[in-house]
């Protein structure tokens, strides 16, 4: 019998209205509730009435994608339907904390509010961009990165799929590289984030969220949680240095997700709005069956 791991989806994927079929669950309920105290807003009413470009903001879509996805997964939990594991991508990790038992849902939001406010300080230290480099392997895109950066920070920050590669950096060095990019025939797009995460331009954040982490009681997870940083279980003493090293680092998603395939999981639950990391997931292994949380909790009987 296969395994099922629940993959917690990262901020850019959040939309107005998600979670909508949550509004009459009691177990989801009960999750939205804790945010919005310890948040010192209406997380439900948020998600449900801000525009997209409210919503896109750090400090709204950070709390508003951990609520959903810690929600969701508890959904699942209540009709019996158990992770076996937990991965996230890049915030994803966040909720995947909670729901593997690593962290209470009191302080995996707390944790949430620092660590947006941490990164947004740092990309206002620090501009930088973000872009995806598609159909070039790995370690093309480093070579590229290396070639172009002139002294600039430009480094691999995702590593999403076999031919998708996401690159961080200043402003300037991105911008080379979609110049370079444009000559050589080879495709860039630029994301829209705030800052250029998961890179050596987040050192500050890294340094102020440490600080915070070593407040924090971690438990030992009841299921393996596969940390981003270096495609390995998590274990609870080892936590507080991952999670704040996991800003300046990639995000190894690929790796994680072909260490979980060999490890004999065959049944990705996507939790979160939309099907982004199910389309990685197939371009990874296609033998992968791929489901998402909205999907179990709004299916027909």
């Amino acid at each position: 019998m296969g395994k099922t791991i629940f993959a917690c989806a990262g901020q850019g994927v959040q939309k107005p209205g998600m979670g909508w079929y949550l509004a009459w669950n009691d177990a989801a309920r009960e999750v939205y509730e804790v945010a919005s105290s310890v948040c010192g807003t209406d997380v439900w009413k948020l998600t449900q009435t801000a525009s997209q470009d409210e919503l896109n903001l750090t400090k709204n879509a950070q709390p508003a994608l951990v609520a959903l996805e810690i929600a969701e997964a508890h959904a699942l939990m209540a009709e019996g339907v158990q992770p076996d594991a937990v991965l996230g991508f890049s915030l994803g990790q966040i909720a995947a904390l909670e729901i593997s038992g690593m962290l209470s849902l009191e302080d995996t939001f707390r944790l949430t509010a620092r660590r947006g406010a941490a990164m947004d300080r740092a990309a206002e230290k620090n501009p930088g961009a973000m872009a995806a480099v598609l159909k070039l392997s790995a370690p093309e895109v480093e070579d590229l990165c290396a070639e172009i950066a002139q002294g600039d920070v430009l480094v691999a920050a995702n590593y999403n799929s076999p031919q998708q590669t996401v690159v961080s950096g200043s402003v300037d060095a991105i911008e080379r590289l979609e110049k370079a990019a444009a000559a050589r025939k080879i495709r860039v797009s630029r994301l829209a984030t705030s800052g250029a995460f998961h890179s050596p331009l987040m050192a500050g954040a890294a340094a102020e969220l440490a600080e915070f982490l070593a407040t924090l009681t971690f438990q030992e997870p009841r299921v393996p949680l596969i940390a981003n940083h270096n495609a390995e279980p998590l274990t609870a003493a080892e936590a507080p240095e991952a999670l704040a090293v996991h800003l300046t680092h990639p995000v190894r998603f690929q790796q994680s997700v072909e260490k979980l395939a060999a490890d004999g999981f065959d049944r990705f639950v996507e939790v979160g709005p939309g099907g982004v990391l199910s389309g990685l997931v197939r371009r990874i292994d296609r033998s992968l069956e791929r489901v998402s949380a909205q999907d179990l909790l709004t299916k027909k009987e």
